[in-house]
């Protein structure tokens, strides 16, 4: 996938975040989620930077998912450490919050390119095994606008039915 579907992506797996958080009346909290996993959508696509690592291996796994996942929870015992222990956001303690935005976040855009025919290794490096649903190209336009109209919908409705609940 291209940006605008990974964008969609990533909002269509927000979604149910957005309306758990909206429900219990947590805006901020729901507003900075979607920000940080669209912030992050594209972070796999990294290794197209790093010399030496080839396109979807070690950025497009579980294991870097919980890398990043453990990163965030790291920076949120960090944030806990200098807030004076603030504790939890709307019952999960901030450190398992962080983990979970940054793991979705890689999560939604290996979901993204696995719909592609080249399709995901989620286990490398314990795999060299490749998933993918064929559904589109990563180029294909029609599917990244449709992905990303798809994704806009879902968090709009979410968002609509979290505060009216």
């Amino acid at each position: 996938m291209y940006r605008k579907g990974h964008y969609g992506v990533s909002l269509l797996v927000f979604a149910p975040v957005a309306f758990a958080l909206l429900a219990v009346e947590r805006a901020d909290l729901a507003v900075v989620t979607g920000g940080a996993m669209l912030w992050l959508a594209m972070l796999p696509d990294l290794d197209h930077r790093i010399p030496g690592i080839s396109h979807r291996g070690p950025t497009h796994s579980l294991l870097f998912a919980a890398l990043v996942g453990g990163v965030f929870a790291a920076a949120g015992m960090a944030l806990e450490s200098v807030g004076g222990g603030v504790g939890s956001i709307a019952g999960l303690p901030i450190p398992v919050l962080g983990f979970v935005i940054g793991a979705f976040a890689v999560v939604a855009h290996l979901l993204g390119d696995a719909l592609t025919p080249a399709g995901v290794n989620f286990l490398w490096p314990a795999s060299t095994r490749t998933y993918t649903i064929g559904l589109c190209r990563a180029d294909n336009t029609v599917a990244n606008y449709g992905l990303f109209a798809v994704g806009v919908f879902a968090a709009g409705a979410a968002a609509y039915l979290g505060v009216t609940v």
